[in-house]
């Protein structure tokens, strides 16, 4: 048992983890939340009650019954998280379900950029309560330091400092929950907001009262997190320890109200009611452990990204880019492209907003799409998968109003900030589109032959000593998924281009499959011990490192007689060398002389700008040590151009010249 799956039943152990893990961008909500729901405004009690009541009640519709509730009810395999859930539901056939993923990972992303950045900006502000001279610029270069330390760490690892996460945060919530309890029972009349009348009225009859649902989201960003960590963590354990963070944050909330409403008919200026609540002998305790837990928070939400992103590429909907594993830990990955982009993305932020308060513009637009997004995968799981039409239409009903409002409310903020996350967002959704459409256009372009037709082919040109042997083993990467078809590309190379002769030929076709961790292949014999088809399936969170996994299949092979593994050259045979294998890489592109469509050829020249700019082929499946081979093939994405030339006969050309000369003789 891995350490991953121990954490999945209920105990301390695994509730203490998922503090660390999941809980870390909701904990540090109360930093910020509240000082941006009052902003700019005159202190009221209607403003402070209302919002109070905002936040309690979207904890508890968005957070707990949607998230804790429904969301962790739709695993996959124990495995949750946008991509979980879409592989949950496209086994119904229903196409449309890819364009809701593709968007909130995107949104996922672009927030990587911003939740850094106002998180530990937001606990470095608290420096001003201890020393109100502080400028500017010392706080954004104190920032900038950290952000920096973060992102160059993650090469490292955080296997070591993770097993610190779970008791810090638990520190965290105990100090802040305390802080609050301890304020909130100077004034328990605050408790009162926990009526939703007083969040209708703020709604309703506050003067924009209804914009500041932009400022509430903030309370529940992070929910997100505890569903795409479930398979860190396992349910019992996330809803456990969402009872007690609930608690913590409740009073943090509520004693700060409390606070507020001693300061009715002011301005908050620079204060921070979160710091404010606190005692001045602690004053450097809660700056510290701010700091800390926005940078627990921070490295969860990283290394959430890094794994969306393999997701990703596995599904097909991300560039090919290097994967590196740190440590021993199971999942614990590091994608270094992606941890340079989010570091400057991050840097160029808190340089571009200077403040927390700036922030705040850019900061939830990006996540309630991600909301909506997950709200209607959830919806179309329980009405098909779930067969309860009764509950999909009222989480329908619920959800859409809700998250709606709060994405009309947050599109306010676009020309304040938000545009900065939603144009992160789209670059990527950009890109994701383009490369699922460029594999519509290659699936339904590629030509299938039948294979069976072409084995009398295979084995006369094995037989051909006229020709060199091009490898003992030749293995191509097969779209096809059948033994019955093959693709055209691969009887191209093989008799049309160059011939390629080979003692054995192999055609490999991986398959990504709905569940997880999938690990399965199947060998289809063509001709017995010289032509085979090799199907692996794999899960989107598997390992897809071909080579490794082909070199298993070849040694349990060989231990059943299937194939012979010594070299079949006799003076290497002699001494018991292993056979020679040579992979061959087809690269589709599209025929020059194709017709298509000014959109289709937009797509095609977006697809080999990416691939120019990302891994190739053979280091994504594994194989840059291996003996490869990379060939271009043109295949035809449209109707072929249609020409017109008219034959002429030779003698009637001859006829026309002789005329031609003889009347000019004349």
């Amino acid at each position: 048992m891995d350490a991953g799956s121990k954490h999945q039943k209920l105990s301390a152990a695994g509730v203490l983890v998922a503090m660390g893990i999941i809980y870390g961008d909701i904990g540090t909500s109360p930093i910020y939340t509240l000082r941006f729901i009052v902003g700019t405004q005159v202190i009221t009690e209607d403003l402070i009650m209302g919002g109070l009541s905002c936040v309690f009640w979207t904890l508890t519709i968005i957070t707990t019954i949607k998230y804790v509730y429904l969301a962790l009810s739709a695993d996959n395999k124990g495995e949750g998280g946008i991509f979980a859930l879409y592989a949950l539901v496209r086994r119904y056939k229903a196409g449309w379900v890819i364009i809701p993923a593709i968007i909130g990972c995107c949104t996922l992303i672009a927030d990587g950029f911003i939740t850094p950045a106002i998180s530990v900006t937001s606990a470095i502000e608290g420096l001003r309560t201890l020393n109100p001279g502080i400028t500017e610029q010392t706080i954004i270069s104190i920032v900038i330091a950290i952000l920096l330390g973060l992102f160059l760490f993650q090469q490292f690892g955080s296997s070591v400092v993770g097993k610190t996460f779970g008791p810090v945060m638990l520190l965290w919530f105990v100090f802040i929950g305390s802080i609050g309890a301890v304020h909130l029972a100077s004034n328990l009349t605050v408790l009162k907001a926990i009526n939703p009348i007083y969040a209708v009225d703020l709604l309703t009859r506050y003067p924009g009262g209804f914009w500041i649902l932009g400022a509430v989201f903030l309370c529940t960003t992070g929910a997100e997190a505890m569903y795409s960590d479930l398979g860190h963590c396992g349910k019992s354990n996330i809803r456990l320890g969402w009872g007690f963070v609930k608690v913590c944050l409740l009073l943090s909330y509520f004693g700060q109200g409390a606070w507020l409403l001693e300061h009715q008919n002011t301005r908050l200026g620079g204060s921070i009611p979160f710091f404010e609540i606190m005692p001045q002998g602690l004053l450097f305790v809660g700056v510290l452990l701010a700091t800390m837990a926005t940078i627990i928070a921070s490295q969860a939400l990283i290394s959430g990204t890094f794994t969306l992103v393999n997701e990703a590429m596995k599904l097909k909907l991300w560039p090919s880019t290097r994967v590196r594993y740190p440590s021993q830990v199971k999942g614990q990955i590091y994608i270094p492209a992606i941890n340079w982009i989010l570091m400057f993305g991050s840097i160029l932020v808190v340089l571009y907003f200077k403040e927390s308060d700036a922030m705040q513009g850019a900061y939830g637009l990006a996540i309630t799409f991600d909301m909506l997004m997950t709200t209607s995968l959830l919806v179309y799981y329980f009405s098909t998968a779930k067969k309860s039409r009764i509950r999909s239409a009222t989480m329908a009903l619920v959800f859409f109003a809700i998250e709606g409002a709060f994405l009309v409310s947050n599109l306010s903020k676009f020309a304040h900030g938000g545009w900065v996350s939603f144009s992160i967002a789209f670059v990527f959704f950009l890109m994701m589109f383009i490369l699922l459409r460029a594999r519509i256009l290659r699936d339904r372009h590629t030509e299938f032959v039948n294979l069976k037709e072409y084995i009398p082919l295979i084995e006369d040109l094995q037989a051909d000593n006229s020709i060199p042997k091009e490898a003992t083993n030749l293995v191509y990467m097969a779209v096809a998924d059948s033994k019955r078809y093959i693709d055209n590309n691969i009887i191209y190379s093989i008799f049309k281009k160059r011939p390629k002769r080979a003692d054995v030929y192999w055609f490999i076709h991986v398959d990504t499959v709905d569940s997880p961790y999938t690990s399965k292949y199947s060998v289809d014999t063509i001709i017995p011990k010289k032509c085979f088809f090799v199907r692996i399936k794999l899960g989107f969170k598997s390992d897809h490192r071909v080579n490794l996994l082909f070199n298993r299949i070849l040694n349990d092979m060989a231990e059943n007689g299937e194939i012979d593994m010594i070299s079949h050259y006799d003076s290497l045979r002699r001494h018991g060398m292993p056979a020679d294998f040579k992979f061959v890489i087809l690269h589709s592109l599209a025929s020059v002389d194709s017709e298509i469509s000014t959109f289709d050829n937009l797509i095609i020249q977006g697809y080999r700008f990416i691939k120019r700019h990302s891994l190739a082929t053979e280091e994504m499946y594994g194989l840059e040590l291996a003996n490869v081979e990379v060939e271009k093939v043109p295949i035809m994405v449209g109707p072929s151009a249609k020409v017109r030339i008219k034959r002429e006969h030779e003698e009637s050309e001859r006829q026309k010249e002789m005329k031609y000369h003889g009347a000019h003789l004349k």
